[in-house]
Parts: structure tokens; C-alpha cells; sequence
């Protein structure tokens, strides 16, 4: 008898399982049915929570920096990206070198006033000296292409280009408007390096003939301090120091007394300045033509 009713619970359980499989298949019988739904709900019920207990398992959600993190890294460029990042740093680099050439090139950002002006005006003085150069060639050629005898013209305007290059040269006298200036050091303070600068601030301003007391300034003229005076092309000069120098006077003179120029650099080593305009001023030291050991010309 026991083995029995142990043995009917087991088979009653087996049928109740496989009529909870298959009760939904048989609506008649309303116990199975009733059993398939609470079967089909006990699966249900469980996988719900099969799938909670996997989520726990598996770890907690990413938050938003590490799902934006996942997103960039490792990055994934794609072609077009390449070239448009190729294209900018291309670009980048390019203004980099613009902006840095621009700011290096400024050598005259920094420069004082008086000293741009100063700039300004031996720059306008320069452009109209070549303006007037270039419309004195061109009269030249006009005249030779328009004259009668050519051969005499030339021969005219060679004599002419003669004396204006020995003019430079230093090898004739010379007159025309210009300045006279005089520098007289007391205190023996101004040494070659001023009359030099002195000498080129008149070029500057369109000086064409210049005398320091008896010797007359070339384009190799050389000076050096010596004791109680200068040299200049090895020979002594003493204070006062006297320039005679040609040129247009509207020129020389405002180059000379431009603040910060050649007078008020002088006056700070106590010499005293003068500057007078002349109508004629007569240039008549002379250099001696010397022959080159080695040059020749070209034509020859």
C-alpha cells in the first residue's frame, strides 16, 4: 500500500506536467487549462527574472562620458575626415607663418616719431631726385634722335656727362646753391665718427659736391680720429670743422636740423652748429685723377 500512494503522487505530478504542456490544447478541460496558464505564467514569471539576475551579473549601466568615451576611442576616421584635417592644419600653419613674417617685418613699428618723419622725407627727396634724373635721360635721347647733326650732339652731351662725373669725382671745381656749415669743438669731443655721419646725412639729402676745410669728399674718402683732430684720406683737418657743400639748400638744411639729426647729436658733445644758405657756393678743392693699375674698360 505505501508503495502505491507513493507512487500515484509521481505519476499524478507527470501527468500535471505534461498536461501543463499540453493544456492549452485541450480547452474542454478546465483544470488543464488552468494548469498550462499557471505553467505558462510560472515560465514566464521566471524568465523575467533569469533575465534581472543576468543584467546584475553582467555589470551596471555606462554612464554618459564613458558611452561618449566608447564613441571616440579608438577613432574611426574616414577618407573625406583625413583630407579635411590635412586641409585645415595646412590652413592653420599658413597663417601661423603670415601672422609671424608680418609681425618680424615690422622693423619700423617701434621707430620714433621724428625718425619716420625724417625717413618719409629723404624717401620723397630720393624719388623726385630719380624723377628728375630719369626726365633729364629722356631729354637727352629726345634730343639726340631729333637733331639734325647726331654726331655733334653726342659729341655735346659726352663733354657735358665728362665734367658732371668729374664733378663726383672730385677731379674740377664746382659751384651752384648749397650750405655752408661749420662745427666748432672746444672740447676736442667730436671725433671722425660724427663727421662722418655728418657727411652721410648730407648724401642722404642730395649732396653733390662737399668740402671739409681743404679737402674735397669722394665716394672713397676715408676718416680716423688722430691726436688734436682728424684725418680725413690722410690729412689732418682741425676745428673748426667748415663744409661747403652743394646741393638744394630746402633739402640740406631741414635734414640737418631734424630732431635727433646730425646738429642736435653735435650739440650734445658741446660743439657749436652753424648753417647758412648760399646762393653760390664754390667747391674747388681737387683730387688727382689716378689712372687703375688693374681696370680697364670694357669697350676697349
Amino acid at each position: 500500500m505505501p508503495p502505491e500512494n507513493r507512487a500515484r503522487p509521481d505519476a499524478g505530478a507527470g501527468r500535471a506536467g505534461r498536461d501543463g504542456e499540453t493544456g492549452t490544447h485541450d480547452p474542454a478541460d478546465g483544470s488543464t487549462a488552468s494548469g498550462g496558464s499557471s505553467g505558462g505564467g510560472d515560465g514566464a514569471g521566471g524568465r523575467p527574472d533569469g533575465a534581472a539576475t543576468g543584467g546584475d551579473g553582467g555589470g551596471s549601466p555606462l554612464t554618459g562620458r564613458q558611452r561618449l568615451r566608447a564613441a571616440l576611442w579608438p577613432p574611426q576616421l574616414t577618407r573625406a575626415q583625413l583630407i579635411v584635417a590635412v586641409l585645415l592644419f595646412i590652413l592653420g600653419l599658413g597663417l601661423a607663418i603670415q601672422v609671424r613674417s608680418t609681425s618680424d617685418s615690422s622693423a619700423l613699428r617701434g621707430a620714433r616719431q621724428e625718425d619716420l618723419v625724417r625717413i618719409l622725407d629723404e624717401l620723397d627727396n630720393r624719388s623726385q631726385r630719380l624723377t628728375d634724373e630719369q626726365r633729364r635721360l629722356e631729354g637727352q635721347k629726345t634730343e639726340l634722335e631729333n637733331s639734325s647733326d647726331q654726331a655733334e650732339e653726342a659729341r655735346k652731351q659726352t663733354v657735358e656727362k665728362e665734367q658732371q662725373l668729374g664733378v663726383l669725382a672730385g677731379t674740377v671745381a664746382a659751384q651752384g646753391p648749397g650750405i655752408n656749415l661749420t662745427i666748432d669743438d672746444p672740447t676736442h669731443s667730436v671725433e671722425a665718427d660724427k663727421l662722418l655721419d655728418t657727411i652721410q646725412e648730407l648724401r642722404a639729402a642730395g649732396a653733390e659736391a662737399i668740402q671739409v676745410n681743404d679737402v674735397r669728399i669722394v665716394a672713397n674718402s676715408y676718416l680716423s680720429d688722430v691726436r688734436g683732430g682728424v684725418e680725413i684720406d690722410g690729412r689732418r683737418v682741425v676745428q673748426p670743422y667748415r663744409f661747403k657743400v652743394i646741393g638744394k639748400p630746402q633739402d640740406l638744411e631741414p635734414a640737418l636740423n631734424i630732431p635727433g639729426g646730425v646738429v642736435q647729436t653735435l650739440e650734445k658733445e658741446q660743439a657749436t652748429v652753424g648753417v647758412t644758405d648760399e646762393q653760390k657756393i664754390i667747391v674747388d678743392a681737387l683730387r688727382e685723377a689716378k689712372r687703375p693699375d688693374y681696370a680697364r674698360s670694357s669697350s676697349q
